[in-house]
């Protein structure tokens, strides 16, 4: 069996050392058939974008040694047509994956290397008679000396000496070219860096006459008012389109091709649970990154990919969205459905109060997978689901981690299990500690306290799902309960909570006792009982701003 490429971004090394390797070649003959000059390409990160872009750069780029032996038995070779363009044009090639440091300052500086890195490449153009100051330009980049409006024009400047030097026009490839806005929008310097990328990427792309094409791979499209204004000669292929739908991970037949090569087909089923569920186009995809992973651990099922994302930017957006999300999301995490309208383009400035941005961002980002779509009038109405086990553990994970983030491990245990067992008064003052801290923790208002309460329930679902049923916002005899824990053995206890915001001039007790008497006339224990529980705990919860007040009543 062929050694795996575990973390091999490297298009040479594979194909140099032998690698086992899904051809993916005809990702080249896609990239030539594009009628369009600049392809984006927004893909969830470990789906192969940096291999592919290697890929290219190996295949395109002129250069003193002769790479046609890297293609020679791949599929893109069986074609003249596309043999032709191999090893013909100079090439640029940055990645800027590296960028996520947590201050402007380091990032820009980050920025500067790999864009200096890039120009040492090229540093032969230096031997040609260049005019003084495109010369002393060229030098300040390497040295890390150019100011930023030079650094900005960097590409521009780049692309044009390597024109003259090959008498070619060039390829510029873009790898996570949505990294440094990402980060710079979690870490709180977006405006310096949308301002840098904006210089950056216009000068490469827009009305850039030494461009023959170029290709820029990324999580997200972001908006293009924001980086790439008055840009025409543009196409957005993005992960609910067709075309290059079966270029970034792998598809069933390729999946079960590799278990079979690494004699792992009992797997199969398993295997298909845990990372599959992905629709790319109309292709079903699974996550590379994990399937290459469990194939080297011999098909040992765990989270891989999880591992290696940066979720601080999901996390952020989970923990203050309203209460319309919350509620949905605890629909994903009952193994259930949504639909919504996704925006293929990405606004980050108020992206935590825009609930189209949110779900966007988690179907682009991977925790979401599309099971159907359709346009109506222009916009893209998407169902969505939580594509597989991995993905699930990871929401757990981040719920866990937004409730630690507000409570300590041992408080949280102690909130849940004196709710369980029926300790309300335990249970009050560990809830009490949840609401004032979690609305201090996300900022929210005293006029919003369900976000609170929402992410309590979230909690429930995570923590307490092995051992109980937990509903939420459910018709049940005559109304609709906030929620009901049902435990999966009969002989447990059964708990029913009604929140209530107090009335104008009315008290937390006397809401407390609305609450339970809504309860009962709604007859909401009948759920349980037909259940079988026999022993049911009923709690009237009272909330004004950041003060509650639990009432229970055993039934």
């Amino acid at each position: 069996m062929k050694n795996l490429p575990i973390g091999i971004s490297d298009y040479k090394e594979i194909a140099q050392e032998h690698y086992y390797y899904i051809d993916k070649t005809l990702f080249i003959k896609e990239i030539l058939d594009q009628a369009k000059k600049i392809i984006l390409l927004p893909r969830p990160r470990r789906f192969g974008k940096t291999l592919n872009l290697s890929m290219l750069q190996y295949f395109f780029e002129k250069s003193e040694e002769n790479n046609q032996q890297l293609f020679t038995d791949k599929a893109i070779w069986q074609e003249e047509k596309y043999r032709a363009h191999q090893g013909q044009y100079p090439v640029i090639f940055l990645t800027l994956k590296g960028v996520k440091q947590p201050t402007w300052t380091i990032a820009y500086d980050t920025l500067k290397i790999i864009i200096a890195n890039e120009f040492k490449r090229h540093r032969y153009l230096l031997k040609d008679s260049l005019p003084i100051d495109e010369a002393s330009q060229f030098q300040a980049i390497i040295e890390k000396k150019a100011n930023q409006a030079t650094l900005g024009q960097s590409l521009s400047l780049l692309s044009e000496l390597l024109y003259k030097h090959y008498k070619k026009r060039v390829y510029i490839l873009i790898d996570e070219y949505d990294m440094p806005i990402t980060t710079s929008y979690s870490y709180g310097y977006y405006g310096e860096m949308i301002v840098f990328m904006r210089s950056l990427l216009e000068a490469a792309f827009k009305d850039n006459k030494f461009l023959e094409r170029g290709v820029l791979t990324g999580i997200l499209r972001i908006a293009k008012e924001s980086v790439f204004s008055g840009l025409n000669n543009f196409k957005v292929c993005s992960l609910t389109d067709a075309p290059f739908q079966d270029k970034f991970g792998f598809t069933t037949q390729e999946v079960e091709h590799l278990l079979k090569d690494q004699r792992l087909s009992k797997k199969s089923a398993q295997v298909k649970n845990w990372y599959n569920g992905y629709m790319f186009g109309k292709t079903t995809i699974y996550n590379p990154w994990s399937i290459i992973q469990c194939a080297d651990e011999r098909g040992l099922l765990k989270p891989y990919w999880l591992n290696t994302s940066d979720n601080l930017l999901v996390k952020k957006l989970l923990a203050s969205a309203n209460q319309e999300v919350k509620s949905e999301l605890e629909l994903l995490l009952a193994d259930k459905t949504i639909t919504t309208i996704i925006n293929d383009a990405i606004v980050f400035p108020g992206m935590e109060n825009n609930d189209e941005a949110i779900w966007s961002l988690l179907l682009f980002t991977g925790y979401l997978a599309v099971t159907k779509q359709k346009l109506v009038v222009g916009k893209k109405i998407c169902t969505l689901s939580i594509p597989n086990q991995e993905i699930r553990i990871l929401y757990a994970d981040l719920v866990k981690e937004i409730f630690q983030t507000t409570l300590s491990r041992s408080k949280t245990t102690n909130l849940l299990t004196s709710l369980v067992e029926g300790d309300s008064e335990a249970f009050a003052t560990a809830l009490q500690e949840f609401i004032a801290k979690s609305m201090s923790a996300f900022d929210f208002t005293k006029e919003e306290p369900e976000k609170s309460y929402h992410l309590f329930i979230l909690g429930l679902l995570i923590y307490l799902s092995d051992t109980h049923e937990i509903k939420s916002n459910r018709e049940s005899g005559y109304g609709r309960y906030d929620i009901m824990i049902i435990p999966r053995k009969t002989n447990k206890l059964g708990i029913i909570i009604e929140f209530k915001k107090t009335a104008p001039k009315e008290t937390l007790k006397k809401a407390c006792e609305r609450a339970l008497e809504q309860i009962h006339t709604k007859k909401y224990i009948h759920e349980m009982q037909d259940r079988g529980i026999k022993k049911i705990q009923l709690l009237g919860i009272a909330c004004q701003g950041k003060k509650i007040l639990v009432k229970a009543e055993d039934v």
